[in-house]
């Protein structure tokens, strides 16, 4: 008999159960993925992955132990259940631990509505067609010396996931992406730079051809930097760095650190931590989305959260296991390996886009900087100060104007937030995603 994913993790479930543990959970986390990539012309690389992991987890009392295999065998699953047992019998206890209790979970769920599979699966020959593609586009931008490469990929995943608690739920993802890194300039004026896409539908791709020009074009305007001059003005982030800013919020406001009291935003829950208007969303139910997904990691039902509204912080991202150190009721966030207890994370997350348009942003920074690049960083979670090495583009009179790098740019997260302005051009490229972003007022270390 063939059996699914949801299978094993529902077998390895009962049989855990039934061997003594109080309580457990599996998950069945399996991948398949094939990737090219070229360097002028030439394949550097082709390569076919197929893994297949599951994970176990038993409460005994208030002990739990964790323990995965890449081995599929049924037979071996007592052994792998006995072990997990005698594990737990000798780990300390923990009150905060276990399965999902006074929660609703998903009972069985094979099948969901968010479009998550695209049943082209391309051959090795079309990849490479493609990364051919993407790198002839490229080196043809002029001012372009070299290739750092090109890449096109596929993959399948399938997550299944079981507990004594009655959850049965499993669903796939399919993934298509397409990059490009370019090389302008010679020895040590040489300057890099990219493009990328990903997409759970291939028909969603960008062409490689935009792809591999826009790194071109990306790379050739790096060319011969200066450093600003040090002082604070105007901050504007690019979209594909603006992003980071969503990192170092969803840091400040996981469970687990405000569980510790390591982050500067603990007291912050119902208070106005952004200007009026700016809005965060985590969105799992985005059809297409490259994080979505129909529950979380401990099987509760996934929904949208604005986790800031008009400005204000109004959630915290949390698990079963930090919402009971706060005292509150998970919201479904929780996050998990096969080898790793859940812990909070995020899907499809993004600032709402503002009303004016990138141009008109910058349009009255008579001198400020546009970051492109970040490299580096200094981050310090407690006290939100931070400091990261960045490069991009000077503005001058509402302007982009001579390229810049080498540099830094510094202040603190909490008073960042409050003087953050959002542009309106957002799209969704990397599972985590931001419009242009300006941030007035922030201390630029150059020359």
């Amino acid at each position: 008999m063939t059996r699914s994913p949801l299978d094993f993790a529902c077998e390895l479930t009962e049989r855990a159960t039934k061997k003594g543990a109080d309580a457990a959970d599996a998950i069945y986390v399996g991948s398949t993925s094939l990737g090219v990539s070229v360097r002028n012309g030439v394949t550097e690389e082709l390569e076919r992955s197929e893994t297949t992991d599951l994970g176990l987890r038993v409460f005994v009392g208030q002990k739990s132990a964790i323990i995965s295999t890449s081995t599929l065998d049924v037979e071996r699953f007592d052994a792998l259940v006995e072990q997990a047992l005698a594990m737990a019998q000798v780990l300390p206890e923990d009150i905060h631990a276990g399965l999902p209790q006074n929660v609703p979970v998903i009972g069985r769920v094979t099948t969901n509505n968010l479009d998550l599979v695209d049943t082209t699966e391309p051959d090795a020959e079309s990849l490479l067609e493609r990364a051919r593609k993407t790198e002839d586009a490229a080196r043809a931008v002029s001012g372009v010396t070299n290739s750092a490469g090109a890449s096109a990929t596929w993959g399948r995943s399938v997550i299944g996931l079981a507990s004594s608690a009655g959850v049965a739920g499993s669903y796939a993802r399919t993934r298509h992406s397409v990059s490009m890194s370019a090389l302008a300039g010679q020895g040590t004026g040489m300057q890099r730079d990219w493009d990328f896409h990903s997409t759970v539908y291939l028909s969603d791709l960008r062409d490689g051809a935009l792809i591999g020009a826009q790194a071109g074009r990306n790379a050739v305007a790096r060319l011969n930097p200066t450093q600003p001059r040090t002082g604070v003005m105007p901050v504007v982030y690019a979209p594909r760095v603006a992003n980071g800013l969503l990192g170092h919020l969803t840091g400040a406001i996981n469970g687990v650190s405000i569980a510790r009291g390591t982050s500067f935003l603990k007291d912050k829950l119902g208070q106005r931590v952004f200007p009026e208007g700016i809005r965060v969303i985590d969105d799992p139910h985005r059809m297409r989305g490259l994080r979505s997904k129909p529950f979380d990691g401990e099987g509760i039902a996934t929904e949208p959260l604005e986790l800031v509204a008009d400005g204000v912080l109004q959630h915290w991202l949390l698990d079963c296991r930090s919402a009971r150190q706060l005292g509150l009721t998970t919201n479904g966030h929780a996050s998990r390996g096969v080898s790793s207890p859940p812990s909070p994370g995020v899907s499809n997350l993004y600032f709402a886009p503002g009303d004016a348009s990138p141009e008109e942003l910058i349009a009255d920074i008579a001198e400020g900087v546009y970051v492109t690049e970040m490299m580096g960083s200094a981050i310090n979670g407690i006290t939100g100060d931070y400091s990261r090495g960045a490069s991009g583009f000077m503005i001058r009179n509402g302007q982009l104007a001579e390229p810049i790098a080498e540099f830094t740019v510094a202040g603190n997260l909490l008073d960042m937030f409050g003087r953050l302005q959002v542009a309106n051009d957002l799209s969704f490229q990397f599972g985590s995603d931001a419009p242009t972003i300006r941030i007035d007022a922030m201390s630029v270390a150059g020359n």
